[in-house]
């Protein structure tokens, strides 16, 4: 669902369950259905895991939905 947000936390080899462990009282299957747009992401949680692992990088960056490149065009 969220491509960049996917290649950055490989990039930088952060798992789910430390995004879990870190912002989602360790309940990885709530940040997998959230990612996977099972689950509406919220913005405070967007946020959360910018300022932790990404605070370099534009929220909307990480964010961004995989096929809205390609809207945009």
């Amino acid at each position: 669902m969220y491509p960049n947000l996917n290649a950055e936390l490989a990039r930088r080899n952060i798992k789910r369950t430390d995004i879990a462990k870190d912002l989602f009282n360790g309940r990885t299957a709530t940040v997998s259905d959230k990612l996977n747009g099972r689950y509406p992401l919220q913005l405070s949680e967007a946020i959360k895991i910018k300022k932790r692992y990404f605070p370099e990088l534009e929220l909307g960056y990480l964010f961004e939905p995989e096929n809205e490149s390609e809207e945009v065009k």
